[in-house]
């Protein structure tokens, strides 16, 4: 069955390069759109082909399905109303330029990882595994060996959101009208099994691939469910509790952890070994929690105001 393998692998990777032409220089934006979402699942499905099935599933949330419904919704405000610019598409496609270009890219990327050295920190990780916390060697370098490098990730994300929101508020919902009776009810029904997924994969990323970012970002996708099939932004303290506040909780949260520890003799985000599982389980939770609504916030563009509009009363 080899030669099956190798045969699906080109067939995978020549999908691959031809989706990303046709979102770059295909005749239409909804097509470019269509084309860009799928070219995210068959990336995914390239990540597991891979053996990283954590990368394959945030490319799965965020690049097929919350780029692709920001996307979607930009594409809905668009002046022209067959959503296409008045632009000759098929002139920006130049052969002569493209094509040495990607090649000696395509080159220059083969050479550095011919030159990279093997395995790595792959050796050390393994090492120091026994007093990371927890079994995964992703997740103990993401939580804990670089965990500074998680909280500027995370900061990002924030700061993205914070810039946004400072733009002014939103008058009106961003979901748009529905194109079926069925969507709200099958939002409905997703939305717990969006939950659950994210729930398993918090609990996985202690001993297997998963954990907060892949969590969060299922969630996050879940919740922008939601939004399309009508239902109203609640990220109003004044409403519906502090879940403002929560949009802060992952990086309040690390902050707390790299600073606490150096109250029991410890350095700046070293963790004590008997206390590096429980805090790190901490650390999934909320920044899953924290990643889940700044997703849902970014997608948002501006801040929801405390009082919607529900519109009148039928």
């Amino acid at each position: 069955m080899a030669w099956a393998t190798v045969a699906f692998d080109l067939l995978l990777a020549v999908g691959l390069g031809w989706l990303a032409w046709q979102s770059m220089h295909g005749t239409g934006l909804f097509r470019a759109v269509v084309s860009f979402m799928v070219f995210g699942l068959l990336m995914a499905l390239a990540w597991v082909r891979l053996d990283a099935p954590d990368i394959a599933l945030a490319e799965a949330a965020i690049g097929a399905g919350i780029t692709g419904a920001l996307l979607l919704s930009a594409l809905s405000r668009w002046p022209e109303a067959d959503g296409s610019p008045d632009v000759d598409r098929r002139r920006r496609w130049a052969p002569g330029f493209w094509m040495p270009t990607a090649i000696v890219l395509l080159s220059l990327l083969g050479l550095a990882a011919w030159r990279l050295p093997a395995p790595g920190l792959g050796v050390e990780t393994a090492a120091a595994l026994g007093l990371a916390g927890v079994d995964n060697p992703v997740t103990a370098v993401l939580l804990n060996f670089r965990a500074f490098d998680t909280l500027l990730e995370i900061g990002i994300l924030l700061l993205g959101a914070v810039v946004i929101w400072s733009l002014g508020t939103l008058s009106q919902p961003l979901a748009p009208t529905a194109p079926s009776p069925a969507l709200p009810a099958l939002g409905r029904l997703l939305f717990p099994a969006f939950v659950l997924a994210s729930t398993y994969l918090l609990w996985r990323g202690g001993h297997a691939p998963g954990g907060a970012f892949p969590a969060g970002a299922v969630l996050g996708a879940g919740g922008i469910l939601m939004l399309l099939a009508g239902a109203r932004p609640w990220l109003t303290s004044d409403e519906h509790g502090p879940w403002r506040w929560i949009l802060a909780l992952g990086l309040l949260a690390m902050l707390a952890a790299a600073v606490g520890v150096l109250a029991v003799g410890q350095d700046f985000f070293q963790y004590p070994p008997a206390l590096a599982g429980p805090l790190i389980l901490l650390l999934e939770l909320t920044a899953g929690l924290s990643i889940a609504l700044l997703l849902f916030a970014l997608y948002l563009g501006g801040q929801p105001p405390v009082r919607w509009d529900r519109g009148p009363t039928p």
